[in-house]
């Protein structure tokens, strides 16, 4: 199915859509890339994939069907906020299911700016002894970076502009579109 450019969402967020950053098929491209440089770096061992909602959902999902390797799927959730006076707190909402100790983990982001709040995640679930832990993000930012971030697999390097589509989202819309576009917030 192809969608116009100017995709309508919800009423209360009208915002057209500038221009396509990353098209649908280029997505495709890079994950199926991805997933085969996953694929032979972890042949032969146990993988968790950890998808960070809901931001990586879609990205994460299209990921692990291309995995050429047996993998376990789990699910995290976590929400940063600016306290009234203080630095910002991060919280997680959604906790793992299962034990990752003793285990390789993939972290999978939708996208890394100043890397603080996986920083603290990544210090979090290094508590629990997992054997490794690395990320692959699907966009990157490298010079919004604020904290040292274990990126080991990144899908592209992304400009200022603000993104939305394949799981980036404006006050929770614009997830669904298939490829990634600028918007001009108001």
């Amino acid at each position: 199915m192809t969608r116009s450019l100017t995709a309508e969402p919800a009423k209360s967020v009208p915002l057209p859509v500038r221009e396509v950053v990353f098209s649908e098929e280029a997505i495709s491209l890079r994950v199926r890339q991805l997933a085969r440089e996953i694929t032979r770096d972890y042949q032969g061992e146990e993988l968790t994939v950890v998808g960070i909602l809901k931001g990586a959902q879609i990205f994460c999902c299209d990921l692990v069907r291309h995995l050429q390797l047996s993998a376990s799927l789990d699910f995290m959730s976590i929400s940063s906020y600016k306290q009234a006076r203080g630095p910002k707190e991060v919280r997680i909402t959604k906790d793992l299911e299962g034990s990752i100790e003793g285990k390789h983990l993939l972290l999978v982001e939708d996208i890394v700016d100043t890397g603080l709040t996986l920083n603290y995640l990544i210090d979090v679930l290094a508590t629990r002894k997992p054997r490794s832990v690395f990320v692959c993000s699907l966009l990157d930012r490298p010079s919004l970076r604020l904290a040292e971030i274990p990126l080991k697999y990144v899908g592209f390097d992304a400009g200022q502009e603000f993104l939305v589509g394949y799981g980036l989202d404006y006050r929770d819309h614009y997830r669904d579109l298939p490829y990634i576009a600028s918007v001009d917030l108001p």
